[in-house]
Parts: C-alpha cells; structure tokens; sequence
C-alpha cells in the first residue's frame, strides 16, 4: 500500500466505505484548479444521487408533508451550507487537491468546493460499487440531520416563517437590503441585512446567492424575535 492508498485509508474510515479503486476517490476531491483529471462531471453524477436519496429519506419519515414542504426541507438538507459541514465533519479539507491559487486563498476551506467535493464522493462510491452503496453512504452521514428535523418549524423557509410570525403579531413585514456583493459570476458572495424596525431588531446574512443570504437573515431574525417576546412575557 502506497502513502497515497494510507492517507485515503483514513478518509475511508470516516465515510465507512472502502474503496477498490483509489484513483476514484482523489479524482472526487481534485478541484479544477489542480488540473485534469477533476471531480466537476463526478459533481454532476453525485448531486443527482444525493438528491433522490435525500428525497427518499424524508418522504419515509414524514408522510403527513405535502410535496411542497417536502422540497423545502431537502432545499435546506442539499445545500452547500449543509454539505460543508459534513464536508468540515469528514476533514475533508485535509484531503483536497488544489492548485496553487485555491491554496494560497484558502480554497481548503471554501464552502464551494467543500460542497462539490462530497457530492463528487458520492459518484465516486457509485462508480467504484453501485447506486446502492453509494445511496447508503448518503443515508449514513444525513440520517441524524434528518431525524432532528421538527417539521412544525422547518417545513417552511425562514423568510415565510418570519413573515407569518410578524403577520400574527400585526407587525410590519421585515425589509431586505443587499449590503455587500463580491466575486466572480460563478461564485459570488452576498451579504444581506433583514430589518425589523418596529423592534428595532436587524440581522445579517451571507450566501452565495441573494436568496440565501436572505433566509439566513431571516432565520436570524425569527431568534431574535422570539427571544424578544419571551422576555416581554416574563
């Protein structure tokens, strides 16, 4: 066994899966900035596998949602935001193979290429083994998150959970503003305030996207407001 075959060993063990054909596995956590061969057509693959069996999982384990809420929740559960944590959970950051501008800018810990690189695992298992296989390595690292689920609190998105919540109290909707915007077309950053004036309550939020930086302002604000009316009761 090489040095390469040993490092992956340990990556193995955290994914609880062994692989036949290493050259799979450092092709799913090689970024294009290394060169070819990279993990962008494995990204292709992995995020349909993960999609259908995140889709799978939650509709065994809530039967009462309708389809819309069902989707909302698997939004929350596939996006980079959830799958760089696994990403940082697995240390995957350790095993990226980068070049030499992604480096020196940290691309080890960007969120972007953490996310790509576990949805490029997921085809790697599938190419190495089966669908099969590959769908229970996605079971194993999303069942915890998805049984901690309280779908009365998360089978709608933050923005429309605020919203309803300042609607039930007769209280202004929240404004959104784009405070800050940088990057490039294709992987851009925003951040975003979500305003409460009446309580005088603003949060912020970031994302790569406009929309996401919204719900996690929103997601923000909604603690905020609950804390707020807790402590008007006492």
């Amino acid at each position: 066994m090489n040095q390469t075959d040993q490092r992956f060993r340990r990556l193995c063990t955290a994914l609880d899966y062994s692989f036949t054909r290493f050259e799979l596995l450092r092709q799913a956590v090689t970024h294009r900035s290394f060169g070819a061969p990279n993990n962008e057509r494995f990204e292709f693959v992995g995020d349909s596998i993960l999609n259908y069996t995140v889709a799978k999982m939650l509709f065994d384990h809530f039967p009462k949602l309708s389809e819309g809420e069902l989707s909302r929740l698997r939004a929350n559960l596939v996006n980079q935001s959830t799958l760089a944590e696994i990403a940082q959970e697995l240390k995957l950051g350790d095993y990226l193979y980068l070049g030499e501008g992604e480096l020196k800018s940290g691309g080890f810990n960007r969120p972007s290429i953490l996310a790509d690189a576990v949805e490029a695992i997921f085809a790697a298992i599938s190419f190495d083994a089966d669908f099969m296989v590959a769908e229970r390595a996605v079971r194993r690292l999303y069942q915890a998150r998805i049984s901690a689920i309280d779908p009365s609190k998360h089978a709608k998105d933050a923005k429309t959970r605020l919203q309803e919540a300042l609607q039930a109290r007769r209280l202004s909707l929240p404004r959104y503003s784009i405070l800050s915007q940088s990057g490039e077309a294709h992987e851009q950053s925003f951040r975003v305030q979500c305003d409460l004036a009446e309580l005088n309550i603003i949060t912020t939020g970031d994302g790569i996207s406009r929309r996401g930086a919204e719900q996690q302002a929103a997601d923000a604000a909604l603690l905020l407001l609950e804390h707020h009316f807790a402590a008007s009761k006492k």
